[in-house]
């Protein structure tokens, strides 16, 4: 038996937007409820949140459950990490903090399976195997493995094109939030500033024959979409529930 189909990965060949939300609670059941709320993709947060290789491994046990198609952010671009969670079954990652084509590529070799990669074969220990179900899991999981490689200094930002084009990585994925910090624009995170060169960064992605994304406010949404995103978180758990949480506890 192969690995199983990345049904992210195939749904960024059909051409259309993915709408998708952070999960950074480490609740079950918050993920449950996310993962059917009707949205494309569900992103397990393991950059800023609570999460270790256990928590990482129930959230996609949970999201498979309710159909949703997920991916993990890993905290950092180290391999050995890059590896674990690819074991623990995530078969899209996304990697913060990615600045240029070097750092893509050993992103990409850490991802894959040799000869393309150096990832190391775990086995029937692997939930990502089935724990041994999937046989021929080695010999098919590269064409399953998508890479969503983080834009998030000025330094990415003049790398675009470099980035872009090193094979194996599928999404540039801008996370505002800190390019606004590194562009000196963290007072105004929702100034024109910062989205226009957001905005700029998509077309360029674009029009380097990538899928661009991005975590978007709700009123920057439409418009990232015109210039060109497919890829678009809107929203966390975390901030759903504080956002419902504060409603209910206005005074009438």
């Amino acid at each position: 038996m192969p690995a199983p189909i990345n049904r992210l990965k195939a749904a960024l060949g059909d051409g259309g937007v993915l709408r998708g939300v952070f999960l950074s609670l480490g609740s079950e059941a918050a993920t449950e409820i996310a993962g059917r709320a009707g949205f494309d993709f569900c992103l397990v947060d393991g950059e800023h949140c609570a999460y270790d290789p256990t928590v990482i491994s129930r959230q996609l046990t949970v999201l498979a459950a309710t159909g949703m198609p997920s991916a993990v952010r890993v905290p950092t671009n180290e391999g050995w990490i890059i590896r674990q969670v690819l074991d623990l079954g995530a078969q899209s990652i996304m990697v913060p903090m990615v600045n240029s084509a070097d750092e893509a590529r050993a992103i990409v070799r850490a991802s894959l399976y040799p000869p393309e990669g150096v990832r190391g074969h775990g086995g029937a220990t692997m939930r990502a195997g089935g724990y041994g179900a999937f046989e021929a899991y080695g010999q098919t999981a590269n064409h399953q493995i998508s890479i969503m490689a983080q834009i998030e200094t000025r330094r990415a930002l003049d790398a675009i094109e470099e980035i872009a084009a090193v094979d194996g990585i599928d999404v540039l994925f801008f996370g505002p939030t800190d390019l606004s910090y590194d562009m000196g624009l963290a007072d105004d995170p929702n100034g024109d500033a910062l989205w226009e060169a957001v905005s700029d960064g998509i077309r360029r992605i674009v029009a380097a024959g990538k899928v661009a994304g991005v975590f978007s406010s709700p009123d920057r949404e439409a418009a990232m979409i015109e210039a060109g995103a497919r890829v678009v978180a809107v929203g966390s758990d975390a901030h759903s529930l504080t956002t419902a949480f504060r409603r209910l506890a206005a005074r009438p």
